[in-house]
């Protein structure tokens, strides 16, 4: 999923540098819910790894 939100992050700037504003913002906004999935996902395998032991 980070893999995912780089790439994202990446479109948005290339984007941004050619003038594409609007498609710019998608990018970025996708890459910014793709990140914040990722942290709560990666606090959930933390919180549970720390439970079996």
């Amino acid at each position: 999923m980070l893999r995912w939100t780089i790439i994202f992050i990446i479109l948005a700037i290339v984007a941004a540098i050619f003038g594409f504003g609007g498609i710019s913002e998608s990018f970025a906004g996708i890459a910014k819910i793709l990140f914040f999935i990722f942290l709560v996902l990666f606090i959930v395998s933390l919180v549970t790894g720390k439970k079996r032991v």
